[in-house]
């Protein structure tokens, strides 16, 4: 089994060598030297007015900063979505059986399709000629027109289309991870199924989920195809990848688009941090029950 090898650097000054491992240096290079790189050129407004001049521009422009709230609007009900649709599915499909297979399987090709190939099938199957609304007209189920594409409804049911199966396929994992046996002896003690969840599975599942809850959400809030292909990006859909790409390659202000980019990651990071300092209100012990 290979292993990454410390790679020696020599400081110039005082001949010391100090150990540098390339997967430091492989992180550096992806995240942190771009944030760096981001946050000093969102410091840099192209239009001057001080350093603090283009996140004052988000704030006070009204086309700007309400796209905090049109993400939020819908990153977080798909999160929810998909991280509490995935519990009972999980729970049906815990044990090994050919579902198990099958499911995980056909879950699997969302994920590979990507959200562009989703949205390009969501307008053929779910647009306004598509087969989903002529079927409803035909059966006379609903007679107005269906609208499920370029609106709001169209972008959600995207993320719940393909973030529902990352979200499934983590928490098939932790739910696979609980030693079954530890519900067998609640039952012998007279608890019910509903008990056996509420004491045994969920405090076990819950720093699972809040990862999973995290990563979703994550997931979810850059959202940006959907956006543009399944949303009305100047109206209910306006998100805030929108903004900074409208910043970025329509005037040109690459450091109003990293200043907005940059406000995305820092809500992210308020509404990550809350979820994983929440989970410890309800279990504190171990992460899973272990299979022996």
């Amino acid at each position: 089994m290979s292993t990454l090898t410390p790679v020696a650097v020599r400081a110039p000054r005082d001949g010391k060598a100090w150990l540098v491992s390339p997967a430091l240096l492989f992180i550096f290079a992806l995240f942190v030297y771009p944030f760096i790189y981001g946050l000093t050129l969102s410091l840099s407004p192209m239009e001057g007015g001080g350093m603090w001049a283009n996140y004052a521009k988000f704030f006070s422009d009204t086309s700007m900063w309400p796209t905090i709230v049109v993400t939020l609007k819908l990153a977080g009900p798909a999160t929810l979505i998909n991280v509490g649709v995935s519990v009972p599915v999980a729970f049906a499909l815990r044990r090994p059986s050919p579902y198990q297979k099958f499911v995980t399987t056909l879950l699997v090709i969302p994920v590979t399709l990507g959200t562009v190939l989703i949205a390009d099938g969501m307008l053929s199957y779910f647009g306004p000629n598509g087969w989903f609304p002529q079927v409803l007209q035909g059966l006379h189920l609903y007679t107005d027109e269906v609208r499920l594409t370029h609106n709001f409804w169209g972008v959600l049911i995207s993320l719940i289309v393909s973030g529902f199966p990352f979200a499934f396929l983590l928490t098939l994992s932790y739910v696979t991870g609980i030693d079954p046996t530890l519900a067998s002896a609640a039952a012998t003690l007279g608890a019910d199924p509903l008990q056996q969840f509420r004491r045994i599975y969920l405090p076990l599942l819950v720093p699972g989920l809040t990862m999973a809850a995290c990563l979703s959400f994550v997931q979810a809030f850059s959202v940006f195809p959907s956006a543009v292909l399944l949303g009305a990006p100047a109206g209910p859909t306006r998100v805030m990848s929108i903004a900074a790409a409208e910043a970025a390659f329509e005037s040109y202000d690459y450091s109003l688009a990293s200043a907005i980019a940059i406000v995305m990651g820092f809500v992210q990071l308020v509404i990550v941090a809350a979820m994983l300092g929440a989970r410890r209100f309800f279990y504190s012990g171990p992460a899973t029950g272990g299979k022996g």
